[in-house]
């Protein structure tokens, strides 16, 4: 029966069952990067009763990220995106432990972040290459379950995203690098990756002039974000609920062959499980 207090949830509790929001509630979740994919991931989270949550973005919002982003408002533009968005989250749930770090994380401070908490799940919504494949590194290697968003600028047709281990992932220039700079880690799968196998038209994407962090920009429609970033709160809750999130996509040869050489293998239907 819900109490009083988590009468919000009570939806939640007909679908997923007690035993499910008493789990959500108790788990630690880290999201890194709260722009258009890491917003909306945070705010399925918080709203399906995720009870702590750490969000890390040391950006600001932009003029230009009102076309995508969450916490982008005209009234909120120059303000940090982990600020406005903590402040949307506690109006959902003023219950929510929640931790605001508003850096720009690598090497070290990611090391430290991981082991900070006992993390449940992470979502990756990181956007630049470097951070994102060392904390992809680092969360197999401490054996925290991940989800990873790949590229979603350039893309229209949200029919095309699948949910699959990395190494099922294809015709995707994003995943495609992050493949062979995992490979040369050692690390082949065990990790969750939202993509689509779309292709990005040439003239979506330009180059980037004066930002440190980014090369180039690609073009992006208003829901494809969201939809990414609602798809990595699915594999979070619904992995923390107990169901396993597979995925029957083919794995290519050259990838078997190098995944039974290091003896691991991604999750296929029918293995066991256990929360």
């Amino acid at each position: 029966m819900t109490k009083p207090e988590t009468m919000w949830q009570e939806r939640t509790e007909l679908l997923l069952g007690a035993d499910s929001v008493k789990r959500l509630n108790e788990s630690e979740v880290l999201v890194m990067g709260v722009g258009g994919v890491g917003a909306y991931a945070a705010e399925m989270l918080v709203r399906a009763g995720v009870g702590s949550l750490t969000i890390v973005d040391g950006d600001r919002i932009h003029e230009s990220n009102l076309n995508r982003q969450l916490p982008a408002l005209l009234p909120e533009v120059g303000k940090l995106k982990t600020e406005v968005l903590g402040r949307r989250l506690k109006a959902v749930n003023p219950d929510l432990r929640l931790t605001e770090i508003a850096e720009y994380v690598k090497d070290g401070r990611m090391t430290e972040i991981l082991e900070g908490k006992p993390y449940r799940y992470v979502v990756d919504a990181i956007d630049t290459l470097s951070p994102k494949l060392y904390l992809l590194i680092h969360c197999v290697r401490r054996s925290i379950p991940v989800v990873s968003a790949m590229g979603s600028g350039g893309k229209v047709d949200p029919m095309q995203l699948k949910i699959c281990d990395i190494s099922q992932t294809y015709n995707c220039p994003l995943a495609d690098v992050l493949r062979k700079r995992l490979h040369k880690w050692g690390v082949y799968t065990g990790i969750q990756a939202v993509f689509s196998p779309e292709a990005v038209p040439r003239s979506a994407v330009v180059e980037t002039q004066g930002e440190a962090n980014k090369k180039s920009t690609v073009g992006t429609v208003s829901y494809m974000p969201s939809i990414v970033g609602c798809m990595c709160a699915s594999v979070v809750i619904r992995e923390i609920c107990g169901e396993k999130v597979v995925s029957d996509l083919p794995v290519p040869p050259a990838v078997r062959k190098k995944i039974a050489l290091a003896g691991k293998a991604p999750r296929t239907p029918g293995d066991s499980f256990s929360v």
